[in-house]
């Protein structure tokens, strides 16, 4: 199959863009220079250049920049300030639009213009390299019929020189395509192009560039263009710099002359509709190790790592994310969960390669996760979803002549394809998963009206083995697949040269329904810089990390799909109500919908542009009142400073030479006209500052410590007591059975897959941030009811009775008395979910033991006493105001971190009532009292103006809810033992009681 290309508007709209910028510059072919250098001319001086190269920009930057405005205003683009180099152009593009043929086509449209003819392409990776280079080979027909001549590229190769010479002695359109690497290259071949070389008639190669001036293209400059590599490039003295991608970074931006960002491109249906399938996992097991390194995090002391791994609840198992440093214990911060008791202790933490190391000898890098809940099962549930969603398309575009392709990104080769000590291939567990589910799917379908006897026909002629295929990089001496090499440790992508010849090969071919290859598995690091129209289905066998961009992830499917014709299926072939029934990439993703659909919006937000706002009367209105706002947009329109509600260049000049005119009304206030203005392209111009900013650092008043009300208050609670508590064990025993029996209920493991899909029109970027983008599809019943239940893993061995004897306080006889005891229906709820199960019993049984012990325990005082220390320990929360801080007068600290809605209530009352409240302190959690139920840290203490009342009294709870005082068994046992306690250290002179408001309290301290 041969890929044929249109004439796109879009795509012209942005070559010419650039070839504007320089309107009025002469046309002047390529110039033969010779630089002798000193004396007679010597052919192999390394001084001398002999070649072609592109003349000078002839205009003057003032006409460049009056173009560059121009542009940017016609493109609804924020025009630029001043010149930002010469020259510098930004074009932002979405991924799947043609980026490469855009720039292409520009080189032509340049050369045909102007003569210039020398064009340098710098991309971040190889990847990105061998996809740049397909490309000039698929296009060079279509653009050779366009122009009547043909480009001569190539790839720079440090050990094939000669290339650099026809590059610089050719009249002819030459591009080189570079990669990053060859500026940070190491080892032999360590920046060769700096160096004067014996095979290079003791030249230099960069210095033969430099002398043709080239125009240098920097592909995904915010890959590329380190500090570092910027220096370097300037090494090239570009005739100018163009730089292409989706994703800018601010610090790489220059001057913006065209933008196509991700709103317009799918609003225009230039790319293929986004579905998502999610799972959703119900329960959680924790009995597999489950380790999820998120990111790295480097900063100016020691590598961090955020690790989400699993942690005990109260009532069950939950996945935590937490910042760790070496030494950190999963096991200890886990609540001692026995699947990371065996060394999943911090070990190392590498910044070099982004990875962590746990004393077991796991290495995790960024974005690797395992032990997750029965995987295997989750892995399965992708794949066939993948195939699901596969047959379900290709039905649907069977007759318009459209292959369907799947892409599954993988992690590691040996689970696609292994190999035995003969070197025979076997399939991998992937691959056989994948043969089992696709006959599954096959065998169960159900046929069709709609289904043609071609179709049928198809499906039957294609086996399961034949109709799956590896793209990995081959060892050239066995043979063998094997995984890619790490060409970029952060980004996780490869730099495997044959990896990325094998899958470009084959793009083409794969296209074509006679090749049987419908389902392609491939290393997740090849991730980038390749793409194929017709991939309908991208599933990411392995979780995506932080580092990984869902963006990233979908852009390998964005693409518009194409016949068997090698015709897009696009507007010329289809209707614009039909481009988007066809053109529609479902990703399988290895998370929630919800998570995946969030996650998603929240980048393409970031990516897309703030468009322009109309310049209108009301837009002065909040800083100037109705009627002056009326005067100044009149006077905008008098003086020829806006048009159609756009600015314009007049407006510009004006504010450039500070010549700006203002009606009377606003006499004076030009600069705060100014202001109002530029909010045009600058939403956030003149918005509150960033809520982050509000964030806040606790600093403890040393005055209120030490003042004599504090001091007090402190004397009579900071005591210690010890309890001792007797009862009838045969009684509790008893009780616990009945108990388990009537409510121990341990949930199952139940995934379910969740679907929806992009809107059919997003309107504006604020619809996306809120996230409205996106809709959930309607579940038929069958789909609402196809939960899959899950078994938990036998690999980790469990001590039951020990792990309930930790959590209970009981002897290890009392509680193998009650599981015996228990029913066997009961009992056997264990292995469905072991974690769960040993919290919920040690709850109930807590219960049981807390009613006993409300009756029969006893508090004395001990010795020792809690120091002032805990209120300055290190550990102490941030906040952030009005998040989870507000400011105090009142409080030990200058700010109250609340934990609730409640906690900040009856914190505002308290300083609401600074006449009665003298000194309060939300206690940290270095303060508790010692219950057979587990440390009780109370909330609050509380010191009243002398005077007012006769006590100094302690609060230990706030409830929202005191209506029925109907607080849970093992809540009234801690509440009893904190009186008997406070009983024991201070007899009267403190009073505990648990209240819903401040007027509670007031109550019972008059009392």
């Amino acid at each position: 199959m041969k890929l044929q290309f249109r004439h796109q508007k879009f795509q012209a709209d942005a070559a010419t863009a650039v070839c504007d910028v320089f309107a009025g510059q002469p046309f002047q072919a390529p110039t033969y220079r010779i630089d002798p250098g000193l004396g007679q001319i010597d052919l192999y001086d390394a001084r001398q250049f002999t070649g072609f190269n592109n003349a000078p920009v002839a205009i003057g930057d003032d006409k460049v920049l009056e173009h560059i405005r121009a542009i940017q205003r016609a493109g609804q683009i924020k025009p630029s300030e001043a010149l930002d180099g010469r020259y510098n152009l930004t074009v932002e593009m979405e991924t799947g639009v043609g980026k490469t043929y855009t720039y292409i086509k520009t080189m032509y449209e340049l050369n045909k213009r102007y003569g210039w003819s020398k064009f340098i392409i710098v991309v971040p990776s190889v990847a990105i390299r061998e996809g740049v280079y397909k490309s000039f080979q698929m296009t060079e027909e279509h653009f050779a019929e366009d122009y009547g001549k043909k480009i001569r590229y190539f790839i720079y190769n440090s050990a094939q020189l000669t290339e650099i010479d026809r590059f610089a002695s050719d009249s002819a359109i030459n591009v080189m395509i570079i990669n990053s690497q060859a500026f940070n290259a190491r080892g032999k071949n360590a920046r060769r192009i700096y160096m004067k070389l014996d095979e290079f008639r003791s030249r230099r190669p960069i210095d033969i560039l430099a002398k043709t001036n080239p125009i240098l293209i920097i592909d995904e400059p915010q890959s590329v263009e380190g500090a570092a590599t910027k220096e370097r490039l300037k090494e090239f003295t570009p005739l100018m710099t163009l730089r292409y991608s989706a994703t800018h970074r601010a610090d790489s931006m220059y001057n913006m002359i065209y933008r196509l960002d991700a709103l317009e491109a799918y609003n225009k249906r230039l790319v293929k509709k986004i579905a998502v399938k999610g799972i959703s996992v119900s329960g959680s097991t924790a009995t597999e190790g489950y380790v999820y390194v998120q990111s790295i995090n480097l900063s100016k002391g020691n590598p961090t790592a955020t690790i989400e791994f699993d942690a005990k609840g109260n009532s069950g198992i939950r996945k935590v994310a937490r910042v760790v440093g070496e030494g950190y214990s999963l096991f200890a911060n886990s609540g001692e969960l026995a699947e990371y008791k065996d060394g999943y202790t911090v070990q190392r933490i590498d910044g070099r390669d982004s990875s962590v190391e746990f004393t077991n000898g796991k290495k995790l890098f960024a974005g690797d996760v395992i032990g997750s809940v029965s995987e295997e099962q989750l892995r399965r549930i992708q794949i066939r979803e993948t195939i699901l969603s596969h047959i379900e398309r290709e039905r649907q575009l069977f007759s318009k002549g459209i292959k369907v392709l799947s892409l599954f990104f993988i992690d590691e080769v040996a689970k696609y394809k292994q190999y035995d000590a003969h070197g025979n291939a076997t399939g991998g567990t992937y691959a056989q998963i994948f043969e089992e589910e696709y006959n599954s799917v096959i065998g169960s379908m159900q046929l069709s009206l709609e289904d043609s006897e071609d179709y049928l026909k198809y499906l039957g002629g294609i086996t399961v083995e034949r109709t799956h295929a590896g793209y990995f990089s081959v060892d050239k001496k066995s043979g063998r697949m094997i995984d890619s090499k790490l060409g970029d440790k952060k980004e996780r992508t490869s730099d495997d040269v044959d990896a990325y010849d094998l899958i470009m090969k084959d793009k083409e071919r794969l296209l074509d329904r006679r090749e049987p290859v419908r389902f392609l598995f491939s290393h997740s690091a090849l991730r980038e810089g390749w793409d194929n129209p017709n991939v309908f289905q991208i599933c990411t066998l392995k979780q995506s990390g932080s580092d990984v961009r869902k963006r990233q992830e979908v852009g390998r499917g964005l693409r518009l799909a194409v016949n068997q014709g090698g015709e897009r299926m696009d507007e010329n072939v289809l209707s614009p109500g039909e481009i988007h029934n066809v053109n529609v990439l479902t990703v399988i993703a290895n998370e929630s919908y919800d998570s995946f659909a969030k996650g998603l919006q929240s980048e393409l937000a970031e990516a897309v542009a703030d468009h322009p706002r109309k310049v209108e009367a009301k837009l002065f209105d909040e800083k100037f009142g109705e009627d002056t706002a009326l005067a100044i947009y009149e006077s905008l329109i008098e003086n020829g400073y806006i048009k159609r509600g756009e600015l314009t260049e007049k407006y510009y000049e004006a504010k450039k030479n500070g010549t700006l005119e203002m009606p009377e009304e606003a006499d004076g206030r030009a600069a705060e006209v100014i202001a109002v203005l530029d909010s045009v392209y600058d939403p956030n111009a003149n918005k509150p500052e960033d809520a982050r900013k509000n964030t806040i650092d606790v600093t403890l008043d040393k005055d209120k410590m030490n003042s004599r009300a504090f001091q007090e208050l402190w004397s009579r609670i900071n005591g210690r007591s010890y309890y001792t508590v007797a009862f009838d064990e045969d009684e509790l025993v008893k009780k616990s059975v009945a108990a388990l029996n009537a409510r121990l209920r341990v949930s199952r493991i139940y995934v379910k897959v969740e679907k929806g899909e992009q809107v059919a029109t997003i309107e504006s970027k604020a619809q996306v941030q809120a996230g409205e983008s996106f809709a959930r599809a309607d579940m038929t019943r069958e789909e609402a009811a196809s939960y899959t239940a899950m078994k938990a893993s036998n690999s980790v061995r469990y001590d039951l009775v020990g792990k309930i004897v930790a959590e209970t306080g009981l002897t290890r006889k009392a509680v193998a008395a009650i599981l015996v005891g228990i029913e066997k229906g009961v009992f056997n709820q264990f292995p469905d979910n072991p974690e769960e199960f040993i919290i919920r019993a040690a709850n109930i049984i807590n219960e049981q033991k807390a009613t006993a012990i409300i009756e029969r325990i006893t508090y004395d005082k001990l010795t020792s006493a809690f120091s002032t220390d805990i209120f300055t320990a290190p550990g102490l929360k941030k906040g952030a105001l009005g998040v989870n801080a507000m400011e105090a007068k009142r409080h030990l600290y200058d700010y109250v971190i609340y934990d609730s809605t409640n906690e900040r209530d009856f914190a505002a009352q308290l300083e609401a009532h600074s006449q009665e409240v003298e000194v309060y302190v939300k206690l940290p959690k270095g303060f508790y009292i010692s219950t057979p139920v587990g440390k009780y840290n109370p909330d609050w203490a509380i010191a009243f103006h002398e005077g007012k009342v006769k006590h100094i009294y302690f609060v230990a709870e706030t409830k929202g809810d005191m209506s029925s005082l109907e607080l849970r068994e093992i809540e009234k046992a801690k509440a009893h033992c904190a009186r008997e306690h406070f009983r024991a250290i201070s007899g009267e002179k403190v009073k505990y009681d648990v209240v819903d408001s401040y007027e509670r309290l007031w109550e019972l301290v008059r009392g």
